[in-house]
């Protein structure tokens, strides 16, 4: 399978179309669905008939540019979970949501800030993408950390989906993060100095 992204750790490629248990087994855990879901899973059957098969039609959309790409530790080969860098359905390309969703076991380790690093790196310097942004529940903390180390920064507080009103802390709504390209290269030319 080819590799999209490779960071120091991980290896960030498309799915395949048999690898539906990869994301049945994540979506099954209630602490990585919390803040989407409250903790429910995604049924296996949704999983089979309509993520994945969205998730194979977006490389065919958008050439392979973008996506929801597995991610697997270069040493030994696990899967981690999965990052995604892609517009809005109908959205221009040149303005792409960041995402991830990592198995437990792979918390802690640094792992959503080097994929969306990388991902903001390949973004801006590779895609000619203007901006880059990002959308988490009020509480969840951990996700936010992961965006403001990547230099992304609240544009503005969202409402709660009606499809999330489950989540704990819902009635809080959410942020959208933001990075531009300008700010990117403000950033890149700093650390270069």
């Amino acid at each position: 399978m080819t590799t999209y992204l490779a960071t120091e750790r991980l290896a960030l490629r498309p799915f395949s179309a048999d690898e539906a248990d990869l994301l049945i087994e994540l979506d099954s855990d209630p602490a990585v669905m919390r803040y989407l879901t409250g903790g429910e899973a995604t049924p296996p059957e949704v999983v089979r008939e309509r993520d994945l098969p969205s998730l194979l039609r977006g490389y065919e959309r958008w050439d392979g540019r973008f996506g929801v790409f597995a991610a697997h530790e270069k040493d030994g080969g696990a899967f981690v979970g999965w990052f995604c860098l892609r517009p809005e359905p109908g959205g221009p390309t040149d303005e792409v949501e960041l995402g991830y969703r990592l198995r437990q076991d792979a918390w802690g380790k640094g792992y959503a800030t080097e994929g969306s690093r990388a991902l903001l790196d390949k973004a801006f310097s590779e895609l000619d993408v203007r901006v880059v942004w990002g959308a988490t529940m009020f509480l969840n903390r951990a996700s936010q950390k992961v965006m403001e180390k990547v230099d992304m920064t609240v544009a503005e507080k969202l409402d709660t989906p009606e499809d999330m009103l489950m989540v704990e802390g819902s009635e809080h709504g959410g942020f959208r993060y933001e990075i531009t390209r300008e700010r990117w290269t403000q950033r890149a030319q700093r650390e270069r100095r």
